[in-house]
């Protein structure tokens, strides 16, 4: 039997960036489920989606702080043993960064101070997205509540950060990640159960929402979509552009997106004298991101490992793009190959090489048919791995055996 309640717990909600978090809890909704949402930070994005604003009244935020206060007592006071351990654990593996120590406790309590609203839900499974602060506070509640827990993992919380990973992969109920790539590199690093233990649910499309148009698309436009944040490569696309312009090759470029390496990139443009071809738009609606798809010639995302580790896991805007019909280049980082088989489905450079990624472009720019064919493929792949409604419905499986 699926489980009728779930509750998912997150860091942000809404967060422009996490659509495939609002396609999930969208599709369980669909199917059925009653999903609630704890978000562990209060929203301060300017930008909400409609799909995300759809869900708000399953939302529920941070206290005020009078009210926390009670709150939290008042569960501290109900559970000291079971929050004592819990406690007690996260002090002695986090011992040595008191910062993330302090941010895993303050994240406690405020998972804690709606005791008293998840009692009354009474969820089948408690899941978090993020292996990091959220699915702490997953662990937690679901020990005090004695409810099976879950967590999906994804990137920067596995390469970067490790929040008790290997607990948390041997003891939860429905541990999940989004990759292959990431499987291999937790049973390396975190555990070696993660082989048997992990189960892969793709982040995906919500197909319905995403026509697939080949033509009609502008020969001399790029278009990127995505935070500016280094494990992105923006600043390598811009040093391509440049390269393509000293070769006679200008093209136009919409980046799409906000983030702390705007100002870097910007005078990267100007350094190349490529400032009036490229436009950094910020954030946008998702309705004039998918706009821009349909305009652009193709997509690229020349994602990247930084040096503290951190990379993407498998991009949802290279997805999208591809099962818009834009034809896509990126490169082989992280789980990007498992959606992307370098020239059947578009075309993957190495990291860190502008003058790869700009011979890619190049070539999407030049063989109008290869283009096509691997637009065609790409999307066909998209359906068979990638459908968002396919990959609820396979995690909707995974509740139903850990809620039985």
């Amino acid at each position: 039997m699926h489980p009728r309640r779930l509750l998912y717990i997150v860091s942000l909600f809404p967060c422009w960036s996490e659509t495939f978090i609002v396609r999930e809890i969208s599709q369980l909704i669909a199917a059925g489920v009653d999903v609630r949402i704890l978000s562990l930070k209060p929203p301060y994005e300017k930008l909400v989606q409609p799909d995300a604003e759809k869900l708000l009244a399953r939302v529920r935020h941070p206290l005020g702080k009078a009210k926390a206060a009670i709150e939290r007592a008042r569960a501290f006071a109900t559970h000291p043993v079971a929050l004592s351990a819990i406690m007690a654990q996260l002090t002695a593996r986090l011992a040595d960064r008191p910062v993330e120590l302090a941010k895993s406790v303050e994240a406690l309590a405020r998972g804690v101070e709606h005791l008293a609203w998840i009692r009354d839900f009474d969820p089948d499974v408690i899941h978090a997205h993020w292996a990091t602060y959220p699915s702490t506070v997953a662990w937690a509640l679901a020990k005090v509540l004695d409810k099976p827990f879950g967590f999906t993992c994804h990137a920067h919380d596995i390469f970067v950060n490790d929040h008790l990973l290997k607990e948390k992969i041997e003891s939860a109920a429905l541990p999940v990640t989004i990759s292959r790539f990431n499987v291999e590199y937790l049973a390396e690093k975190a555990t070696p159960k993660a082989r048997e233990r992990l189960k892969v649910v793709h982040c995906g499309v919500d197909l319905s929402t995403v026509e697939f148009r080949p033509g009609g698309r502008d020969r001399g436009e790029l278009v990127a979509v995505g935070r500016l944040d280094s494990i992105k490569g923006f600043d390598v696309l811009v040093d391509a552009l440049g390269e393509l312009a000293r070769r006679g090759r200008r093209v136009r470029c919409r980046l799409i997106g906000e983030g702390p390496k705007e100002p870097e990139l910007r005078a990267a443009l100007q350094r190349h004298g490529i400032a009036d071809s490229v436009e950094l738009t910020g954030a946008m609606p998702q309705s004039k991101v998918r706009e821009a798809l349909y305009a652009a010639s193709m997509f690229v995302l020349p994602s990247v490992v930084t040096e503290t580790g951190d990379r993407d896991g498998i991009p949802v805007a290279l997805m999208e793009a591809m099962a818009a019909g834009t034809p896509v280049v990126s490169t082989r980082v992280s789980g990007i190959p498992e959606l992307v088989d370098d020239g059947k489905e578009g075309l993957l450079v190495p990291e860190r090489d502008p003058k790869a990624l700009a011979d890619a472009i190049v070539h999407i720019l030049d063989d109008r048919e290869g283009a096509a064919k691997m637009a065609v493929a790409a999307r066909a792949k998209v359906e068979r791995e990638f459908d968002a409604a396919r990959e609820a419905r396979k995690l909707l499986e995974f509740f139903a055996d850990v809620s039985a």
